[in-house]
């Protein structure tokens, strides 16, 4: 049985857009993610030499997932890490009540992620220069969520 898939490129005038898949947000995150970084460098050549762990909170869904993959441009730019694969990730919804997990009406996005923080062992095929949110769609759907994303090259 083969992978279902991750992410594609789709065609746009100056910058990268992206689609990706999951099964859940969660899934189509971390792929958003990895499609990202694959404009940078080859996550899959990536050894596991590191870990970053992040939370995030955000007012709206939208934020929340620009932010992450702005955190994980500002990992490169100051500790120089490169993210290899997203293994664990976890989006709280908000809530009405302010508990210690989410402030109200805020959403929690918590990760670890795992790469290696020594860019120079590895190969870069361009820059990533910010996430936007130029072009957002995120669709949830009984089949699946898909995410799509344009960010500035």
């Amino acid at each position: 049985m083969s992978e279902p898939m991750r992410f594609e490129f789709l065609s746009h005038t100056a910058d990268a857009k992206f689609r990706a898949y999951g099964r859940n947000l969660e899934e189509a995150v971390a792929n958003a993610a990895l499609a990202m970084v694959s404009l940078m460098w080859d996550y899959e050549k990536i050894e596991s030499r590191g870990k970053e762990t992040i939370e995030l909170r955000s007012r709206s869904l939208e934020g929340l997932l620009v932010k992450f993959l702005t955190e994980i441009l500002y990992l490169l730019e100051v500790k120089g890490f490169l993210l290899g694969r997203v293994e664990a990730i976890e989006i709280i919804q908000p809530i009405s009540v302010q508990s210690e997990e989410t402030g109200a009406g805020e959403y929690v996005l918590k990760a670890l992620l795992v790469g290696d923080n020594h860019p120079e062992r590895y190969e870069m095929i361009s820059e990533v220069k910010a996430a936007t949110y130029n072009e957002f769609r995120l669709e949830i759907g009984p089949e699946g969520v898909e995410l799509e994303m344009v960010v500035d090259m």
